[in-house]
């Protein structure tokens, strides 16, 4: 398996942790009552489970992108060293998103946002 195939499998596995670690903290954040309930009541998150949410609507706009990446340089036989190493610098990015923006702390989210963007941008280049 090439080493970007191996990063969108760890993506895979980020996504489900993302969507676990915002649910739990997201549901009990509106009470555990309401969270093992029936839901119908519409509750805000509180400031760190909206910022999860918000951190995991990010990452799904953004993981299609990788998966046709890592998907286009595996059939094409372009990847190369640079884009392994772009795949390890999307993913590792995504995984600091997430305490970045659940944190608060003001640049250090657009800065794994930017890093991971341009994992993105290395990715490209030996497909034009």
């Amino acid at each position: 398996m090439t080493p970007e195939l191996t990063y969108l499998t760890y993506a895979v596995i980020l996504l489900i942790a993302h969507m676990l670690i915002q649910a739990t903290v997201s549901d009990l954040s509106k009470g555990i009552g309401w969270a093992l309930g029936p839901q119908d009541e519409k509750r805000e998150p509180n400031v760190i489970g909206a910022r999860l949410e918000r951190a995991l609507r990010n990452y799904v706009y953004n993981l299609p992108a990788f998966v046709a990446l890592a998907l286009m340089l595996a059939v094409t036989e372009r990847g190369t060293e640079t884009t392994a190493l772009a795949a390890a610098i999307w993913f590792w990015a995504r995984v600091a998103y997430v305490p970045a923006y659940a944190s608060g702390l003001p640049l250090v989210r657009s800065i794994a946002w930017f890093a991971s963007l341009g994992g993105l941008v290395l990715m490209i280049l030996p497909l034009l």
